[in-house]
């Protein structure tokens, strides 16, 4: 078994970094790793990821949601041709640390027989594709959070000035 693990704290509400995580069909617009994603997001579904590590070919995936608990944790596994040869957990886990503030980590743990063939050419280009989407993600969630907050804070003012 191998892992690959990243974490960033997000200022956003687990909500929000939930629903933009789960809107697979905007992921084309702004997910520099995951770049076309489709499926329902719930236990049992089968999604079709198509991922792009740094300088590498697209890969597209067809693994099964094991996991969605909302604003918490969603889980897929994808296997490579058959069970057992290279199998891929991957784990986003939203991890709360107050009402806008969340620490989101992404994993994937690595099974099977082709893992120690191929783990030296996955660890690194992978992990550098879950930093990146990381980092897009953190900016996508604060800028809306942010902007969201000034426009509920421009209502307020409208009201309030009358």
């Amino acid at each position: 078994m191998k892992e690959i693990h990243t974490a960033i704290d997000i200022h956003a509400s687990a909500e929000h970094v939930w629903n933009l995580l789960t809107d697979l069909e905007r992921f084309s617009e702004w997910n520099p790793f995951i770049w076309r994603a489709s499926g329902t997001i719930r236990s049992g579904e089968r999604l079709i990821i198509e991922i792009r590590p740094p300088n590498s070919k697209a890969m597209t995936l067809r693994p099964t949601v094991l996991k969605a608990e909302p604003n918490r944790e969603l889980r897929w596994l994808s296997q490579f041709f058959l069970p057992k040869l290279l199998d891929r957990e991957h784990i986003f886990t939203i991890e709360s640390q107050g009402a806008r503030s969340v620490r989101f980590v992404q994993r994937e743990i690595y099974t099977g027989l082709l893992v120690p063939l191929f783990w030296g050419r996955i660890n690194n280009k992978i992990r550098r594709g879950f930093k990146a989407m990381n980092m897009v993600l953190k900016w996508q969630a604060e800028n809306a959070a942010v902007a969201s907050r000034s426009k509920r804070t421009s209502a307020r003012l409208q009201l309030a000035c009358g």
